[in-house]
């Protein structure tokens, strides 16, 4: 098994895959450091037209997860895994920043980690759902269709953290967020001198300690 796994419920296989499919995502899967696995929710649903809903007592608009499918399908994975943590895109949930990412890329060979992403969809779920959940992840205050960018925002995050996924070695330590509130200094490549907006000269030095110098003093903290 890869030292990362992620088990992704959604009626909507087809919105997620194709960037899953894709530049670092793609990488990390096709060196065997993450798995990803799909489940489409539609298999559990109930009855001839496999319902996956229904609507809200006490009146309403819209139309919420039922508990028979959810809990049917997190339980088929907990059946081969019952390790596996389950995590759902809420907005009563914490806040995802990078700390958080970082937590969640902590794996090792002797410790592989194993995740299940609940994508909700329609106008919400049945609050009993929320039984299963290990962790409730909000991305601020908006609203969207569904679980699945929540659900990509937070796979690529993490997987971009895990060893052998970027270039460098040090990438994503020097990088906004790296260490709390703060954002990268700015960085320039070729031309030196593109439409008259040249690099700073320091940059074009060769002295290696005047441009940490001038990075560390051009580094912002974020206004969030």
């Amino acid at each position: 098994m890869p030292k990362l796994k992620f088990t992704i419920i959604s009626l909507f296989r087809e919105a997620i895959e194709p960037y899953l499919n894709a530049s670092m995502m793609w990488k990390a899967k096709e060196k065997g450091i993450v798995e990803f696995e799909f489940i489409n929710l539609r298999e559990f649903g109930l009855g001839a037209h496999k319902s996956v809903d229904d609507t809200p007592y006490g009146g309403g608009d819209g139309m919420l997860l039922r508990c028979e499918p959810v809990f049917a399908a997190i339980e088929t994975v907990k059946e081969k895994d019952p390790s596996a943590k389950v995590i759902l895109p809420t907005l009563v949930g914490e806040v995802w920043n990078q700390e958080m990412a970082k937590k969640f890329s902590k794996t090792s060979a002797e410790n592989p980690q194993h995740y299940i992403i609940l994508c909700p969809h329609y106008e919400g779920y049945d609050e009993r759902i929320l039984s299963l959940v290990d962790y409730k992840i909000s991305l601020g205050k908006y609203i969207l269709t569904g679980g699945e960018l929540p659900a990509l925002i937070m796979i690529d995050s993490i997987v971009r953290l895990l060893p052998g996924v970027l270039g460098g070695e040090t990438s994503a330590e020097i990088e906004s967020f790296s260490d709390g509130d703060n954002l990268e200094y700015p960085q320039y490549t070729k031309p030196a001198d593109f439409r008259g907006m040249k690099v700073p000269d320091v940059l074009l030095s060769g002295n290696h300690g005047k441009i940490a110098e001038w990075r560390k003093a051009n580094s912002k903290k974020s206004p969030y």
